[in-house]
């Protein structure tokens, strides 16, 4: 039974130190320390993460209070560079895979939506000489995609911040979902690529403004559009070398500043204001990178290496994984009276304040569940 709902405590009955050491083994990690181990680490970025502390000399005075092992910064700089990330990123996609749990859909779609994007983590360029950015400035890249019922993650890739996000759109696809993407991801000869593949990948994306189109035919309709639909036609995209072999559809809608907004997708069977409703779900992504940043400091990097950045971030994700998984699992198991929403759940959580029936699911029920 867990005896305190501190996150760290939590954690440990959820996640125990051999656990965390069978992975480090299988990284082939040596873990040769006893003062500050690997799974002393993974307990520490997991509490940062969670209380938004500022860096490693922010944290040494708070370890011992929030139940971690209480050292002093440098040996928190030290295990960080140390320990592989790949480490974190493995918990992370673990966590994906068992937390994971479908849900309705809201647009009577065959597929459900998979959003595509990424965020920068941007500091100075001698913080991260090894990713550097432009002028003086480095940083990194998160490429994520994630499923829109339910605002699930379903998968993140780490590069530096020069990275183009188009070069991630085929590891980050999957012929399973309705692929959903802005402009960066508007490379006119993937799509036909999405055509030819042995299973077909449907998509909505935005175009370009400057996008040229070639053999229009406007998409006969009795009705006049609706909302802010302007324009709905098939047509080649691009031209000369990037014109595509397969005609696509297009529509072209207006944001609420009144600018245009083109999309190019291949689902013909859908009205066009279904179409401008598919795209608008792109806006998720954009509030879960805001959320992540504001709750999970994501934003502030503590380390210099690409071990503890990446490490970090990863870490920073898993924390989002398993709240969410929490909060939805416990609000389907208290009382009515007392459910909460994740920002409300998030703060109690972090101040060890939770309602007392939170308190019971933490202390009886709480699970995480096995691999299926």
């Amino acid at each position: 039974m867990t005896k305190s709902t501190t996150f760290s405590s939590v954690l440990q009955t959820v996640f125990p130190r051999e656990q965390i050491e069978e992975l480090l083994a299988e990284i082939g990690y040596v873990d040769v320390a006893r003062k500050f181990t690997g799974y002393d680490l993974f307990l520490f970025l997991a509490e940062a993460a969670l209380q938004q502390w500022k860096g490693y000399r922010d944290a040494e005075p708070r370890l011992a209070a929030s139940g971690l092992k209480s050292v002093d910064h440098s040996t928190l700089s030290k295990k960080a560079k140390d320990v592989p990330f790949e480490l974190f990123k493995r918990l992370f996609q673990m966590a994906l895979s068992r937390c994971s749990r479908p849900v309705r859909r809201h647009l009577n779609l065959p597929k459900e939506l998979l959003l595509l994007d990424s965020t920068q983590i941007v500091t100075g360029k001698s913080r991260l000489p090894w990713a550097p950015l432009s002028g003086e400035k480095s940083g990194v890249k998160l490429h994520v995609s994630l499923l829109a019922d339910g605002n699930r993650l379903h998968q993140v890739e780490e590069t530096d911040a020069k990275t183009h996000d188009s070069q991630l759109a085929s590891t980050l696809s999957h012929p399973d979902f309705i692929l959903v993407a802005d402009r960066a991801y508007s490379k006119h000869k993937r799509f036909d690529d999405y055509e030819k593949a042995d299973k077909r990948q449907l998509f909505v994306i935005r175009l370009r403004d400057t996008t040229r189109f070639q053999d229009v035919v406007i998409r006969e309709r009795k009705q006049p559009f609706g909302g802010s639909v302007e324009q709905d036609f098939t047509c080649r995209i691009g031209q000369t070398y990037s014109l595509t072999e397969h005609r696509f559809r297009v529509v072209e809608l207006t944001d609420p500043q009144g600018k245009p907004v083109v999309l190019a997708t291949n689902l013909h069977w859908h009205s066009p204001e279904r179409i401008a409703e598919i795209y608008k779900a792109r806006w998720q992504i954009e509030v879960f990178f805001h959320w992540i940043k504001q709750h999970l400091n994501v934003s502030r990097l503590f380390g210099t290496t690409p071990n503890a950045v990446y490490g970090q971030l990863y870490m920073a994700l898993f924390v989002y994984v398993l709240l969410k998984f929490w909060f939805e699992q416990g609000n389907r198991t208290v009382h009515l009276s007392a459910r909460l929403s994740l920002a409300e759940f998030d703060r109690l959580f972090k101040l060890n304040c939770l309602p007392v029936e939170w308190i019971f699911y933490f202390s009886n029920q709480i699970s995480f569940p096995e691999n299926s």
